[in-house]
């Protein structure tokens, strides 16, 4: 494959990449209440990315109705944005997002009623003993 064939492929992926990360971050800094509508500065905090090549990101995501311009300098995630960096964050930290090792996630469970005994949570004791004739 000649460089210029490598060069075409490689930047529809890396402008996916882009898109995936701004959303991701943009979607965690308006969740996280540091803002609604952020400047390319306030994405570079996040994102090792040029001004300019995450400018032309932005520009591309506002085109296909991801992001708003707010002001002069800034965006904003519509409400198309906010679904799909929503979906990504998501998808993304999902593992971490899991309950952790020896963690019940059944809300039902009455480990996690805060009036139980202090008794070990059932999803964890083992199986009973099978009796043996």
């Amino acid at each position: 494959m000649s460089e210029h064939e490598k060069h075409n492929l490689e930047e529809p992926l890396s402008g996916i990449y882009w898109r995936d990360e701004i959303l991701q971050v943009m979607y965690w800094m308006t969740g996280e209440g540091l803002g609604q509508d952020f400047a390319a500065a306030d994405l570079q905090k996040f994102l090792q990315l040029e001004e300019a090549v995450l400018i032309g990101n932005l520009e591309d995501m506002v085109a296909g109705g991801l992001l708003e311009r707010s002001g002069a300098d800034k965006y904003a995630l519509t409400i198309q944005g906010r679904q799909e960096g929503g979906r990504r964050f998501a998808d993304e930290f999902e593992s971490m997002l899991k309950p952790g090792h020896f963690e019940c996630d059944d809300p039902d469970c009455d480990c996690n009623n805060p009036e139980s005994n202090g008794e070990a949570c059932k999803h964890f004791l083992p199986p009973p003993a099978a009796q043996y004739s």
